[in-house]
């Protein structure tokens, strides 16, 4: 094998390969012969076919085969030669190829940086921290009162407003016909709320019990039911009470109903939970700090294609946002390969190469400092993938077993995560003390950030996005946090079980 260099700028190198005749015949002999014990030929024993004709039957397949992996070991045999650690598939060009003759291509490739983070120190960072304090407490309980609001009866003379609920038996009925799932005795609908399809509570408010009327309405059109998209539909309703809404308070009445001894327990497994969701927050706070130092402090090149497979990221991102929202349409965008305004596309290419630069970084950062992700945390979080998926969990695991590059995009999240907690372990961290809200209000911003780069921008962003983690990630921290809490608020106060919709008056999905 002959190699010659025909570039090397910066980051991009480009070479010539030549891989000799002689090398490559020996290699179509081996292929045909592999070929040559299992091919069933009319007039031959198997093993026992002339390679002229094998060569005649097969030669093609076989050139292919011999090509091909020529490539591959010739570019990996450069690849240790030159010591090159690529940024990305390299770019293959290979000359028309004559039989007999010597194969020639070039192979054009970025190559990864070279980071020095010997004697890499962690920078001096500010740590916010919110204790939780009885009002806090006092707080979260009192949202959980008013989330266990009740109804309760009212006179008959009164008529129902939004916001109250009312009891009612229906009939309802397409072109004269009842359908199935159109029927309900003793529900107890709150108006407002959007439980039936749209128009169908409206005409329930100034009703009073023993009220008869017909509720008319249209099922939207991308309502579940085929038989009943965008038909007229007549619901025969009878007010049976007009219930006034009625919040619980935060006693120890309401603790019992949650399963708790008193509201002295409650209030203490409310607090626990903050406190839990403080720290996430404190973290998630803590990490965008380090990663602004982090980019303040070091500065070097990096592989353009990965910046463009980012910057390409983002815009795509902005045109799925503006159609999701409905500021632009699919068509807006056609032949729009990226922003029209030059500076908007630099500004966010820009963006594009902190967020490569810090992955590289924290990457180089925890493979100097052996850095590990086990087969049991990327099994683990392979389980938390398969439980969002029910009833199909043995074909998540088979398709993380069968795929190595499903398995790296989980892996990769871990990995950052580990290298964050390795830096911050080494930092110098400066307690400062905030209020809840204060910190709750700054993750709040970077989870904005961080999920959506581009929010509140249209398909031609003027304002300066956002800058994201450098890294494939899981869910934000602010989510994460937000979610715990949410949990916890569950737990202590979980919701009573709403009666079944009817399949009829079910509001269509979104």
């Amino acid at each position: 094998m002959q190699i010659e260099e025909l570039l090397n700028e910066g980051l991009k190198r480009e070479y010539k390969v030549v891989v000799e005749a002689s090398e490559l015949d020996a290699k179509l002999d081996a292929v045909l012969d592999e070929f040559r014990a299992t091919a069933r030929i009319k007039g031959f024993r198997p093993g026992k076919a002339p390679i002229s004709l094998l060569k005649r039957m097969h030669g093609e397949r076989a050139k292919g085969q011999v090509l091909n992996e020529a490539m591959q070991e010739s570019s990996t045999k450069l690849f240790e030669e030159k010591k090159i650690r690529p940024a990305l598939r390299p770019e293959v060009d290979m000359d028309q190829y004559e039989d007999g003759k010597n194969l020639e291509y070039t192979l054009k490739v970025e190559v990864l940086p070279e980071i020095d983070v010997d004697g890499f120190k962690a920078p001096a960072l500010e740590r916010w921290i919110a204790e939780v304090d009885d009002k806090d407490v006092d707080a979260f309980v009192e949202r959980i009162a008013g989330q266990q609001k009740t109804f309760k009866k009212a006179a008959k003379t009164v008529k129902a407003a939004e916001g109250d609920a009312v009891l009612i038996d229906f009939v309802g009925s397409v072109d004269g016909v009842e359908f199935d799932g159109g029927k309900g005795e003793d529900y107890q609908l709150e108006l407002g709320s959007g439980s039936f399809i749209p128009g169908f509570e409206d005409q329930l408010v100034g009703t009073k019990a023993g009220d008869e009327t017909v509720v008319k309405v249209t099922f939207p059109a991308e309502y579940h039911s085929e038989a009943l998209k965008g038909k007229d539909a007549e619901f025969k309703v009878t007010v049976k009470e007009v219930r006034r809404p009625s919040e619980a308070k935060a006693d120890d009445e309401l603790a019992k109903n949650l399963g708790f001894d008193d509201l002295k327990g409650l209030k203490e497994s409310v607090k626990g939970q903050l406190e839990q969701d403080n720290k996430s927050l404190t973290r998630a706070h803590l990490k965008r700090g380090l990663l602004d130092a982090l980019a303040d402090e070091y500065s070097f090149d990096v592989p353009a294609g990965m910046v463009d497979l980012e910057y390409r990221q983002i815009w795509e991102q902005i045109k799925r946002d503006a159609i999701q929202t409905g500021e632009a349409k699919p068509e807006d965008f056609d032949g729009l390969e990226e922003p029209a305004d030059k500076a908007e596309a630099e500004e966010f290419r820009s963006i594009a190469e902190r967020r490569v630069r810090l992955g590289l970084l924290l990457s180089e950062i925890g493979v100097q400092n052996k850095v590990q992700v086990t087969q049991e945390e990327v099994n683990r979080r392979i389980i938390e993938e398969a439980r969002r998926f029910p009833g199909q969990e043995a074909q998540v695991f088979e398709f993380y077993q069968k795929n190595e590059e499903a398995r790296a995009q989980l892996r990769a999240p871990i990995f950052e995560e580990k290298v964050v907690d390795f830096v911050l372990e080494m930092a110098d961290l400066k307690d400062k003390s905030v209020s809840r809200d204060d910190l709750e209000a700054a993750v709040r911003a970077i989870d904005e950030e961080d999920a959506n780069p581009t929010k509140g921008k249209k398909a031609a962003p003027k304002k300066k996005a956002a800058e994201k983690k450098p890294a494939a990630k899981k869910a934000a921290p602010r989510k994460a946090a937000a979610k715990k809490a949410d949990d916890a608020e569950e737990k202590a106060a979980p919701k009573k079980k709403a009666p079944a919709k009817k399949a009829a008056a079910k509001k269509a999905d979104k």
